[in-house]
């Protein structure tokens, strides 16, 4: 036992108490310890002092016995009691062997250990600070004690060491935060409620300055904000709400840059609409800042989209987040490319290296689950905030390409593409190539608004002067099968190349760049492959390629592709398609107007360009000659129908010609019925159509209108040849109405000739494009 040892000062009563299994008799002890101390104090012997505290501690509070144990921190409270305000200069003999205490396995033992720490530290108060992190530490340990009363002394200890970091000026932050970094990723609930609690006294002291450091510990107040517990969830709450507080007050000291990419990756259900309400915050007080994480946010942002009404909070901030992002982006976005930026710049002038631009392709904070492993390009490192334009289009083409992607999320998407095609065309056409298999690909979506948004994007891609290239250029790899090379055939038809450069015949129409040719040709191909398609959506798809493209344009290209297509089949059906588009829609009224008169030679050189086509389809070129009031070629066209083969689809194609007849877009047509003498082929084609009808409903329609006509005796033509001309089209001098129906005849051989195999070889022939 500690009486047989010589332990003075202390008298071997003192020491016998101490050793005492009651508790009155160890509080005894205290008192004569106390008293003794007092004398020291008073005499200044700081040498017998610290020899009472040394013997206490190694002798009694180290002790293997346990009543020894109790007895040593009983006995250093009380030494504490009697320093006073000159505790101070013990503290670290007093604290050491006290904390030791907190990890011993009685419960009993670590209760007077919390007492007798709460007595030194009542004493020393300010005192204590220097040595805060040891004391912290072995609170956050405590904080989860099992036993209910130990915990309760540890709630006392921790309020009073609160009140004092409180009301003292001389806490040290910087030496504490790495602690709070390490112990913020405990996944003990009491242990994380401690934390929280101590954050929240530390971000309300006007003295500590805590926003400075909330990048080292954020990503850790996430993780507790996803606690199970909702009470530790609405602490934490309260905690990021305070934080977000301040920086909306002092955003320009807030280290933006350090904390984006903290948000972004954390997208548990729990915790989602909080990263989404800071990052928003983040983006409209950061600005351009937060460039470089884009890619980043948007990875984050974009599924939120598509959430239903049960997460609508959520969805809305993430809407907000996207469009302020969006704004961000502008033409300065577009001013140095890479290459300029390596070569031109002079050292020392902000702009970063190669090296550090790469950092900008993934994302530049990495957070692994425990702790932070830091690699951020700081805002403050570089004078110019460069955008992550590779990593944008990557994780939006990331989500394109996904099947799971929402409606909302997928029509984001698209609008993002649609602003950087507008914004940055030029570091954006780097990226078409890639882009624009999946971008043909959405036109088979099932959302009309999805669909509508990705024709503006290949609309953009297609018009854009940043993507007039260099043809040659364009499909110098010749290994490479890419669907964007345009084959050799289409360079010998209705579109002329100036140098390399492909050039519209029409100089009336708004240039299209290299892609637009590209564009309708894969489109062409896409309908070809996917029939279902270009029937439920092609008429749809090509009406609103009319208003974004102009649609002479469309139709001019259409038909020049189509005059080369192989597949005779798919070329009358996408002809009949067209047809159908060119005569009933409304987006085409201008063009009608231009072909119905063919005053210039442009118009002329557009219908013989849409007639080679169109040949493809009897019935429709016949509907494109009444369209252009070239009668007598129809009438001409009609006569020749008797050498084709008349089938049930071809007489319901005549049945609907006749239905378009009567329909507001041939009403002029109808009008120049009355002007018989002046109009004779019209009359001798519509009866050629009548002849060509069964008695059906369209027969009676078209009898009963060609009924209407005023003296039949005026039908009868001159065929003197010194006769004036009184069909007007005769004359137009742009157009070999003979090299036509000669064309007209060429191409319905192929067709007969391809039915023929067809229906001996049951197999369809290869097309290519």
């Amino acid at each position: 036992m500690n009486t047989e040892k010589d332990f003075s000062p202390l008298t071997p009563n003192i020491v016998r108490a101490l050793n005492d299994k009651l508790y009155e008799k160890r509080k005894v002890a205290a008192l004569e310890i106390e008293k003794l101390v007092r004398e020291f104090v008073a005499q200044n012997n700081s040498a017998q002092i610290r020899h009472v505290i040394q013997t206490l501690a190694n002798e009694f509070a180290l002790s293997l016995h346990p009543h020894s144990r109790k007895g040593g921190l009983i006995g250093l409270a009380a030494c504490s009691i009697a320093l006073g305000k000159d505790s101070g200069l013990y503290l670290k003999e007093l604290i050491d062997p006290v904390l030791t205490c907190f990890n011993d396995s009685d419960s009993r033992l670590r209760y007077y250990a919390c007492e007798a720490l709460y007595n030194i530290v009542k004493v020393a108060r300010g005192a204590v600070l220097p040595h805060f992190n040891v004391l912290f530490d072995g609170l956050s340990k405590l904080a989860a004690d099992p036993d209910p009363n130990v915990k309760s002394g540890s709630e006392l200890l921790d309020r009073l060491l609160k009140d004092i970091v409180t009301e003292s000026n001389k806490f040290d932050l910087v030496a504490f935060v790495p602690l709070l970094r390490e112990r913020i990723y405990s996944n003990n609930q009491y242990a994380r409620q401690f934390i929280i609690s101590w954050i929240h006294v530390l971000e309300s002291v006007p003295d500590i300055n805590l926003l400075d450091y909330l990048p080292e510990f954020l990503d850790g107040l996430f993780q507790i904000l996803g606690d199970s517990s909702k009470e530790i969830r609405r602490m934490c709450e309260v905690v990021l709400g305070e934080f977000l507080k301040e920086i909306k007050k002092n955003p320009s000291s807030v280290k933006f840059a350090e904390m984006a990419n903290i948000l972004v990756i954390h997208s548990n259900d729990l915790i989602q609409l909080t990263s989404m309400t800071w990052m928003r915050e983040f983006i409209q007080l950061a600005g351009r800042v937060v460039l470089p994480y884009s890619s980043g946010i948007l990875t984050a942002v974009l599924p939120c989209l598509s959430y239903d009404d049960r997460k609508k909070s959520t969805k809305e901030a993430a809407s907000a987040c996207n469009h302020s992002l969006m704004k961000l982006v502008t033409p300065e976005d577009d001013e140095d490319d890479e290459e300029s930026q390596t070569k031109s710049s002079p050292p020392g002038d902000g702009t970063p290296s190669k090296k550090e631009g790469d950092l900008n392709g993934k994302s530049n904070l990495r957070i692994s689950t425990g702790s932070l492993v830091y690699s951020v390009l700081c805002s403050s490192d570089r004078s110019a905030v460069t955008l992550d334009l590779d990593g944008i289009v990557q994780v939006l083409d990331r989500h394109l390409h996904d099947s799971s992607t929402g409606m909302m999320t997928r029509i984001a998407v698209l609008k993002w593409l649609y602003h950087l095609y507008i914004k940055t065309p030029r570091k954006m056409f780097k990226h078409t190539d890639s882009l624009f298999p999946m971008l043909l690909k959405t036109l088979s979506d099932e959302s009309d608004e999805v669909i509508l948004k990705d024709l503006e994007v290949l609309a953009e891609i297609a018009s854009s002067p940043a993507g007039q290239t260099d043809m040659s250029g364009l499909c110098d790899n010749s290994d490479s099968k890419t669907v964007l090379h345009i084959p050799g055939g289409v360079r010998d038809g209705s579109f002329y190349l100036t140098g390399s450069k492909v050039t519209d015949l029409s100089p009336s129409t708004p240039s299209m760049n290299s892609y637009f040719y590209k564009f309708m040709i894969n489109l062409l191909k896409r309908f070809s492959l996917e029939r279902k398609l270009l029937e439920m959506r092609g008429a749809f798809i090509i009406r609103q390629l009319c208003l974004l493209l102009h649609a002479e344009n469309i139709f001019h290209s259409m038909a020049d592709i189509l005059l080369k297509e192989e597949d005779l089949k798919f070329a009358s059906t996408m002809v009949q398609t067209l047809n159908t588009i060119l005569l009933t829609s409304a987006e085409l009224f201008q063009l009608r107007n231009q072909l119905k008169d063919l005053h210039t030679q442009e118009s002329c050189a557009l219908f013989c360009c849409l007639y080679r086509s169109w040949c493809h389809n009897p019935v429709a070129t016949v509907s494109l000659c009444f369209l252009t009031q070239n009668y007598r070629h129809a009438y001409d066209l009609i006569q020749k129908f008797g050498d084709l083969e008349v089938t049930v689809d071809f007489l319901m194609e005549v049945d609907k010609l006749v239905q378009l007849i009567e329909s507001p877009i041939f009403t002029y047509l109808r009008l120049q019925l009355l002007d018989v003498e002046h109009n004779p082929y019209l009359i001798k084609a519509l009866y050629g159509l009548l002849m060509l009808l069964p008695q059906s409903q369209a027969f009676q329609l078209l009898s009963h209108r060609l009924s209407c006509v005023p003296n039949p005796e005026l039908m009868r033509t001159v065929e003197d040849p010194k006769a004036p001309v009184r069909d007007k089209r005769l004359a137009q001098p742009h157009i070999d109405y003979s090299e036509l129906l000669q064309h007209f005849d060429r191409v319905q051989s192929k067709h007969l000739e391809v039915r023929h195999k067809r229906a001996g070889r049951f197999e369809h022939p290869d097309r290519k494009l």
